[in-house]
């Protein structure tokens, strides 16, 4: 028997076969694309807490570039997000000391090797410590950044874990990426600075 000669219920069949295998690869590629991505390349994230206001708002979600730490370099004034000791715990701050550099702060002013270093993020909440007649970050250091490692701080001085007080210096490996965007909520989706 010929195709032509084949039953149109046998045909059917054989249509609707490939339709359910054609859609069953198209959905497997689908989900490892996404896995991929999510993975190597870009995750959403929930800020918790205050440590970054006014840059960041509780409750907000964020864009996570992973790919920073495969090809390009993590700059000072990022925002990193970093794993905190447990799977569920992470940690967005803003990266300020590299590996090799020396970090300290004295009178409200941030100083990397000796260069004092602008800090244009901090002008709202600079004023709001000045009305409360304090420094917005409190002298330290001189603080040596070893190999391997980083020096983060919140924009929220007042408010924040950080490098100066809990978290210590980050290890590289403990950096998830950085984030430049805000996609949540809708109304006040914004780049980041």
């Amino acid at each position: 028997m010929t195709e032509e000669q084949k039953p149109t219920s046998e045909k059917s069949v054989k249509r609707k076969s490939n339709t359910y295998w054609e859609w069953g690869k198209a959905i497997i590629i689908a989900v490892a694309l996404a896995l991929l991505i999510r993975h190597f390349l870009f995750e959403p994230y929930l800020v918790e807490g205050s440590s970054m206001y006014p840059t960041l708002h509780d409750g907000e979600r964020l864009f996570v570039n992973k790919s920073v730490n495969y090809i390009g370099e993590i700059e000072r004034g990022d925002i990193v997000i970093i794993n905190g000791d447990t799977s569920k715990v992470h940690y967005v701050k803003r990266l300020i000391g590299k590996p090799g550099e020396t970090v300290e702060m004295k009178n409200d002013t941030l100083y990397i090797n000796g260069k004092k270093i602008d800090e244009p993020y901090l002008a709202s909440n600079k004023k709001e410590a000045k009305k409360l007649g304090v420094n917005l970050t409190g002298d330290f250091g001189p603080v040596k950044v070893p190999k391997g490692k980083y020096f983060v701080m919140g924009d929220n001085r007042l408010n924040s874990m950080d490098s100066r007080n809990g978290l210590g210096l980050i290890a590289e490996k403990r950096i998830v990426g950085t984030s430049k965007f805000v996609f949540f909520p809708f109304h006040d989706m914004r780049q980041t600075k």
